[in-house]
């Protein structure tokens, strides 16, 4: 038996856990502008002041939590006055849920899920928060999730308004939002508290990626586990999909790809199979994400190519018992996280047919609600 072939307790990877998706890396590149603001706009709470509000902009996989974190993680080492409370929006969609978050984070307690009113639990937080003497920097992560429910400008109201009705209370909101084609628009009452830093965070080059990629192969595996030209081919692959994230996956199920076959080193074969389970990683997470009602949907949309609007909802009515308000607004959210075309053709009595169809293959779609 040749030595390129592994032994039982032999692996490709020196530290996996750096291709984990939480994982926070020490190298952090081409990001240094966005950090700046950051660290610029959190300042004022080293003096007991009320941090900038930013808002966060850019594609998927741009880098845009792991910045945050960075900069927050950093910060608690210098001041004990400041509690950090991330919420992932995807998660907890409604301003009690959110809300809920904070007190968990802030007194260290699980609220009752029921009986309780949105009220109380906040005057609670915020009076932990006063009581304690603390500021209160929220991260609202993928606050998109937020606007699809119409909870968005609700939360960021009671939050950023809180200081009226508790005097001493000091909250700033970091929103981060997916750029994902939709403008997303706060209530005017909201905006006129919220005034952010904008900071937004631009898709990688390619150049870029490739450093960030190599850095990762460096801290993650063996040497000559991967090559030069696998480096540059799994850049090409997330070049195409934009988002770094389908590049850290592939470096690791390619990898696991060579190691199911013995082998020392990942091939292009390696790289090539595990990208199609790569591509459908953020398909699958997004279409998990969805309600039952939203999935029955999007089942019915997957099997019938570029249907009508009527029709559709007739079949979707006939199965959910659910109104034509509700299902338009489940197609509103589902082509805003983009799984979705809603087009309005020529056709019909006023011109104004609405054509629905899916903007993946239905295939890829049967096999993520599988």
């Amino acid at each position: 038996m040749g030595n390129d072939m592994l032994l039982w307790d032999e692996t490709l990877f020196k530290n996996g856990e750096v291709l984990e998706l939480g994982y926070l890396p020490d190298y952090f590149a081409h990001r240094d502008s966005q950090i700046q603001s950051l660290k610029f706009s959190l300042k004022p709470a080293m003096r007991n002041m009320r941090p900038v509000n930013c808002l966060i902009k850019g594609s998927p996989g741009t880098g845009k939590t792991s910045a945050v974190l960075k900069v927050l993680k950093e910060m608690k080492e210098y001041t004990e006055n400041v509690v950090f409370v991330k919420v992932n929006c995807q998660m907890d969609s409604t301003r009690f849920a959110v809300v809920s978050q904070i007190y968990e984070q802030l007194v260290g307690i699980k609220p009752p899920t029921s009986g309780v009113a949105f009220r109380k639990l906040f005057e609670k937080a915020v009076k932990y928060l006063i009581d304690s003497n603390k500021i209160l920097v929220v991260v609202l992560d993928d606050i998109n999730y937020l606007f699809h429910e119409g909870h968005a400008d609700e939360v960021m109201y009671s939050l950023l308004r809180a200081h009226e009705q508790y005097p001493g209370a000091k909250i700033s909101i970091i929103a981060i939002i997916s750029d994902i084609g939709v403008p997303y628009i706060f209530d005017p009452r909201v905006g006129s508290v919220f005034l952010p830093e904008e900071i937004s965070f631009p898709l990688y080059g390619f150049d870029e990626v490739r450093d960030i990629i190599s850095n990762r192969i460096q801290h993650a595996f063996y040497r000559d586990v991967m090559s030069d030209e696998i480096c540059d081919r799994i850049t090409e692959y997330v070049d195409t999909a934009g988002d770094l994230r389908v590049g850290i996956d592939l470096l690791k199920r390619s990898a696991l790809n060579a190691e199911r076959r013995a082998s020392r080193s990942v091939s292009v074969e390696d790289v090539e199979k595990a990208y199609e389970a790569s591509r459908l990683l953020y398909l699958c997470r997004n279409i998990r994400s969805l309600s039952n009602h939203e999935k029955t949907l999007l089942e019915l949309i997957a099997k019938a190519t570029d249907q009508q609007a009527g029709d559709l909802y007739k079949s979707f009515h006939d199965i959910t018992g659910l109104g034509y308000t509700r299902f338009y607004e489940i197609i509103g959210k589902m082509s805003s996280s983009q799984l979705l075309d809603a087009d309005f053709s020529g056709k019909g009595m006023r011109g104004r047919t609405r054509i629905i169809k899916s903007r993946y293959d239905s295939k890829d779609i049967m096999k993520c609600l599988e």
